[in-house]
């Protein structure tokens, strides 16, 4: 048996815990690189929050230029901002791309070079700097994951740097900071977060050698990660519409909030699929969000694999609360993904990849570049060749999810 809980050294969740930030971060350092976006740092609890620590540190830098999916002028800008504050201590508050960007400026604070030098598995040499994380959406779980996901002009996808030592060292998971976000955001992200769960709970399972949990990041599902996996897919299920419909829904933004770190944690050992490889150059191509790409592939990518998952989506179908009690593993797999559909519809995901703009000519050049994104792929439980995740991408584009059965 080889199983990893991988997380921060410490994580506070619930109401109000926002209030423990100031202490946190002057525990972890004196000079503070604040890392966030002009939105978030918008927000009055936010301002709250960066006035709190001013008056805990000796000093406090703010890079609030982040934009999305971490491009690496980005980096280099608050690389720069960390070095004028001489930071020994990064606090990121906001989504995914602003979590994401304090960690590789840690890694680079720490260590020195460029992000190209850390592309792909454990490239990082050692701990960096201490990074607090205090996630404003509920959906990436980066605030508890080791995956800092970049975009490099010079690649025709998104580039992953994984390490288990960018996991943060604090997380603080406060539902009170996603009250604002916007109806389209809490879609994206929420979507994204129950991608994590799902593909975590139905990644392909690896026998493993003594020395991977550290010379690799993603290992598989485990039975941990499982549990984990369908925690977030109920609390998801259940909370998802009704935040989208009415983001004043305190439960249902509680709900959201815990089951994206549910899901962070499921993920960030069993690692994500063929959603995620595949949304990576079609997210590059279309420009469109990462949650509606991922949450868009999701059903046909299961389909495709469902003769080696359908236990787990006759599993998944009970979690999510659908009536399946007197159904076969077979019927339950169906009840789930036509209820799948139905949800990302009802959260305003389109159908298909012809309608974010994916010509449908650029199909096997998309499964060829996403093919390659190995720590990805090799979750994905069904087949992994080009010509079958070609034929993903077609049920994708056509809307139909049976494209997805090869012919003869």
């Amino acid at each position: 048996m080889l199983e990893t809980v991988r997380g921060p050294r410490q994580l506070i969740v619930g109401e109000g815990v926002a209030q423990n930030i100031p202490r946190v971060v002057a525990e972890c350092g004196s000079r503070v690189l604040i890392v966030t976006d002009r939105v978030v740092l918008g927000q009055p609890s936010v301002a709250e929050i960066v006035a709190s620590v001013r008056e805990k540190v000796a000093a406090v830098g703010v890079f609030a230029d982040a934009t999305p999916d971490v491009p690496l002028s980005d980096v280099a800008l608050a690389v720069s901002a960390a070095a004028e504050v001489d930071a020994d201590v990064i606090l990121a508050i906001g989504g995914g791309t602003v979590i994401d960007l304090g960690k590789i400026v840690g890694v680079i604070r720490r260590h020195g070079g460029t992000p190209r030098d850390f592309y792909g598995e454990s490239k990082v040499p050692g701990p960096t700097i201490p990074l607090v994380a205090v996630p404003t959406t509920s959906g990436t779980g980066s605030e508890l994951t080791p995956v800092s996901v970049l975009t490099d002009p010079d690649r025709e996808l998104k580039v992953g740097v994984s390490s288990v030592h960018i996991v943060p060292d604090f997380a603080i998971v406060d539902p009170e900071l996603t009250y604002s976000c916007p109806a389209s955001v809490t879609a994206h992200s929420g979507i994204d977060a129950f991608c994590h769960a799902v593909e975590s709970y139905t990644a392909r399972p690896r026998a493993h050698g003594p020395r991977d949990p550290v010379e690799q990041v993603f290992l598989g599902r485990n039975p941990i990660t499982d549990h984990y996996a369908l925690l977030a897919a109920e609390r998801i299920a259940r909370s998802l519409p009704h935040v989208v419909r009415d983001g004043g829904d305190k439960e249902a933004r509680a709900d959201m909030s815990y089951g994206s770190m549910l899901a962070g944690l499921a993920f960030a050992h069993a690692g994500t699929a063929a959603p995620h490889a595949l949304q990576y150059p079609i997210g590059a191509a279309t420009h469109t969000p990462h949650g509606l790409g991922v949450g868009l592939l999701l059903p046909y990518a299961l389909d495709a694999a469902r003769d080696a998952i359908g236990d787990r989506l006759a599993v998944l179908a009970r979690v999510c609360g659908l009536d399946v009690t007197d159904a076969s593993d077979a019927e339950a797999a169906d009840a789930f993904l036509t209820w799948l559909d139905g949800l990302l519809a009802d959260i305003g995901i389109p159908a298909t990849l012809a309608d974010i703009g994916v010509a449908r000519a650029d199909l096997p050049r998309f499964a060829e570049m996403a093919s390659g994104v190995t720590r990805l792929i090799q979750n994905h439980p069904g087949p992994t060749d080009i010509a079958s995740l070609t034929a993903i991408l077609e049920a994708a584009w056509s809307g139909d999810r049976t494209r997805h059965v090869l012919t003869p």
